[in-house]
């Protein structure tokens, strides 16, 4: 956890809404300067601010609109922070809550140096990642899709399926196996849709090579040397870490990719692992789908693999191996060298 400790003359917390901001302004003894709700427009924010920005640092909660907040300040020269949603306990752990509370409170945290921060992505990068997320999720309804044909041919006890509907021309004639006309014009609406995700997706991922390969060609490379890597985990990997001289560790790095479980314990006593859910998700899926993919095709990453498995069990050896891959990618980012499979399954 990272704190923002810096002193100014002023401290302004945002309570932060789509429609409307609770913004309430501290200045360096405390005193409110500023308490009251405005709308969400950056001229009356602007008008709000002036007298105080010469010497101000402005914080908001992490939700989803703090983006134009945070190109509104990078624009009139005010300190922005970004707070972490998950680690402002003093917000959400009061007894009363509301707007104004909750943005003293930030105002609070700010001044007194405990205001946790989160990463503040650029903005001439965040297009990019967005676009990247939003076709994970399309790529998870297509897989819906996939799902359905195949459960209706189970549910009318046919034969298999044995060509992979992945690829368009293995799609003929799979409605014209149902004797039921709805049926068939059920799976020909699934077949259709799986279609217009393949014609539109294969834009997004041309889209998305060409900007990244713009941004950074040498890194896009470098990852892609990983046997399991390919383009897609390559540009998730990318743009979800943007600057891997952010962590200072190779331990800060895995815990962020949620590839370590964090204990809680008190008193020389253990209950349990916390924090599942702190860290970057696109991450946590992007390495686990890497750890799959190494072992495929490679006989020395099997055979590690089962040494490891008959140590602790299948699952854990490939939470392991997930692990060690993202030590290996964040020391390759470092290091500015390509991927060694000899070094990587003796070390």
């Amino acid at each position: 956890m990272k704190f923002y400790t810096k002193t100014h003359q002023y401290y302004c917390g945002i309570d932060l809404h789509a429609r409307n901001l609770y913004v309430c302004i501290l200045d360096s003894e405390g005193a409110i300067c500023v308490h009251k709700n405005i709308g969400a427009n950056p001229e009356t924010l602007l008008k709000l601010l002036q007298p105080y920005q010469h010497d101000m640092v402005l914080g908001v909660e992490c939700m989803f609109t703090w983006y134009w907040v945070a190109d509104f300040c990078d624009g009139h020269g005010i300190e922005f922070v970004l707070g972490h949603a998950l680690y402002m306990k003093a917000i959400h752990g009061g007894k009363a809550k509301n707007d104004k509370i909750d943005s003293h409170k930030i105002a609070v945290l700010l001044r007194g140096g405990m205001f946790p921060e989160a990463y503040v992505y650029p903005a001439e990068l965040r297009g990019t990642r967005d676009l990247l997320r939003r076709r994970m999720h399309m790529m998870r309804k297509r897989a819906e899709l996939l799902s359905h044909v195949h459960n209706t041919n189970s549910q009318y006890n046919l034969p298999e399926i044995a060509k992979n509907l992945r690829y368009g021309f293995n799609r003929e004639g799979v409605a014209e196996r149902f004797s039921d006309e709805s049926v068939q014009k059920n799976i020909q609406l699934d077949l259709a849709l799986i279609g217009f995700y393949d014609e539109q997706l294969s834009k997004v991922e041309w889209h998305c090579q060409k900007t990244a390969k713009a941004f950074d060609y040498q890194r896009l490379m470098l990852l892609r040397s990983v046997p399991g890597i390919g383009e897609i985990l390559s540009l998730v990997i990318l743009y979800e870490v943007h600057d891997f001289d952010r962590f200072p560790s190779v331990q800060d790095f895995v815990s962020y990719c949620r590839l370590v479980k964090c204990k809680k314990e008190s008193a020389g006593k253990t209950y349990g692992t916390s924090g599942g859910k702190i860290g970057n998700a696109y991450l946590k899926w992007a390495f686990s789908e890497a750890a799959v993919l190494f072992l495929r095709k490679n006989p020395d990453a099997q055979a590690w693999l089962e040494k490891l498995a008959n140590k602790h069990n299948k699952a854990k050896a490939l939470t392991i191996l997930a692990h060690k891959l993202g030590r290996a990618v964040y020391f390759m980012m470092k290091r500015k060298t390509a991927f060694d499979q000899q070094r990587f399954l003796t070390v």
